[in-house]
């Protein structure tokens, strides 16, 4: 449809989700890799299966109503069909990719992104993919930064791996 309508074409096309929505761009970047040039995954939820088994975790128990309840076998088999970090595809060629995390995020821990940066890592066809790169913040939790300085600060960060990786980044 995008490229029908003539748009943009899949390298020049990104996708950013953060927690639920980080989430959603695992997901696609898994099913569709050839569709998007980069993507970022801010504090992504991309371990369901692991996260959602895990009743000590706040807020689980409670989404099991919404999300099901992992430890049925139906809901583990429905989860491990779309968990991001279940579903990579080896020797296929993935965006580059920018995942961060936050040391203190009780929601999303930081070894979700680092655990499915590893995966793409080992997964995706090293000679044709973009870079997988990992931002785990030391200080902050699922919100990220809570002054302003810092907020501006990061989203330039994410903007400017963006604007580099679609080679948007050199001086004419």
């Amino acid at each position: 449809l995008i490229e029908d309508k003539k748009l943009t074409t899949p390298p020049q096309l990104s996708c950013e989700g953060r927690s639920a929505g980080g989430l959603l761009i695992g997901a696609s970047i898994n099913q569709a890799p050839e569709l998007f040039g980069v993507a970022i995954l801010g504090v992504p939820f991309v371990d369901v299966v692991c996260t959602m088994t895990d009743s000590s975790i706040p807020l689980t128990c409670a989404e099991w109503e919404e999300w099901g309840n992992p430890n049925e076998e139906k809901f583990f088999e429905y989860m491990k069909s779309y968990s991001p970090i279940n579903n990579v595809k080896q020797g296929v060629k993935y965006p580059s990719c920018l995942l961060t995390g936050g040391l203190h995020d009780p929601r999303v821990q930081y070894w979700e992104p680092a655990k499915f940066a590893a995966e793409l890592r080992h997964g995706h066809d090293k000679d044709s993919s973009g870079p997988v790169c990992l931002k785990i913040d030391m200080t902050a939790g699922h919100f990220s930064a809570s002054d302003r300085y810092k907020y501006l600060s990061e989203l330039a960060f994410d903007y400017a791996f963006l604007l580099d990786q679609l080679g948007l980044n050199e001086k004419k």
